[in-house]
């Protein structure tokens, strides 16, 4: 099944917040992320997700980094604007002033502090989807306590909500339910996988959209992903094996994930600092000097990568 042509395809990476040593948020830094990935030859950025600690900023911060980087892009890329909240109302109030304040795209993660069947889900997403009715919903479902949607409701949501345009999903093991989600909507709902984009060579032949990683590797991934796509597998496959380490060592944890990869965007020279809020996750040395290590390796494949001709046209 050929998908839409036009939703977002390729590497959608999340843009971390960054702090100051006060635990501030760092609008400059912030500027600066933004203009990076700006230059990864991707169509748009995502903001604040988990990736984002947007379970540490407070409403208006959580509005505050939207409105920076919708106004710092200036059309360059397309900025999606994640507006969780457990509470439907609260969702919906941000999700309408990111709307207000320029987003492109908004983002929801579906209510998983506790288990809910299905019909309350339905109620949630669809009351959510029904706000903001002019503009491309991406739904996010990170369950690791259980299943994510099953395809026939996504089916339903997406028959009910002209709106909801993309899907990301985070589990292991899901190409066949991808396969299924992808023939019951007739490719008219972009799948993303999210994960740091670990499952991406396995998904990319079964038809997804894109994948949703940190922004430290979002320009290799780019990379990865038109290979694959264009067929040249093993430059594909060489190329992904020599990032999954760092990918496969950040996941272990969500905080080890902030820390790792804050200290790759500080390596690369876009970022002065890998401050988290806290409670933040503090490794001992042993962690700190294999991140250094995996670090000088992926700054390594992104200067032999920079020598790879580009297979979107994009410089």
């Amino acid at each position: 099944m050929k998908l839409s042509e036009d939703l977002l395809q390729g590497v959608v990476p999340i843009i971390p917040t960054p702090f100051t040593e006060n635990e501030e948020i760092d609008e400059a830094a912030l500027r600066s992320l933004v203009d990076f990935a700006c230059s990864c030859g991707i169509q748009a950025a995502c903001l604040p997700a988990y990736a984002s600690e947007f379970y540490k900023l407070t409403d208006e911060e959580k509005l505050q980094v939207v409105k920076i980087a919708v106004e710092h892009a200036k059309g360059r890329i397309k900025i999606v604007a994640q507006s969780n909240h457990p509470s439907l109302r609260s969702a919906i109030r941000l999700a309408q002033a990111n709307v207000k304040n320029g987003a492109d795209i908004v983002s929801l993660a579906v209510p998983r502090i506790f288990s809910l069947p299905e019909d309350s889900l339905m109620e949630y997403l669809s009351g959510f989807l029904a706000s903001i009715p002019e503009t491309p919903v991406l739904i996010q479902d990170f369950n690791p306590g259980g299943a994510s949607i099953s395809p026939a409701f996504i089916k339903r949501l997406m028959d009910k909500h002209p709106n909801f345009k993309y899907l990301k999903l985070e589990e292991p093991l899901c190409a066949p339910k991808f396969e299924e989600i992808i023939k019951v909507t007739e490719g008219k709902v972009g799948l993303f996988e999210g994960w740091g984009g670990l499952y991406m060579l396995e998904l990319i032949p079964v038809g997804i959209a894109g994948v949703m990683p940190g922004l430290g590797v979002a320009d290799i991934l780019q990379k990865v992903f038109e290979m694959r796509r264009a067929g040249h597998h093993d430059k594909a496959f060489t190329s992904f094996e020599r990032i999954m380490p760092q990918i496969f060592f950040s996941l272990q944890n969500m905080e080890l994930f902030h820390y790792a990869e804050k200290e790759l965007l500080t390596a690369r020279g876009i970022l002065s600092n890998s401050i988290t809020r806290k409670a933040a996750y503090i490794p001992e040395e042993s962690s700190r000097n294999y991140i250094a290590e995996l670090n000088k390796r992926a700054l390594a494949l992104v200067d032999d990568l920079s020598k790879e001709p580009s297979l979107s046209g994009k410089k």
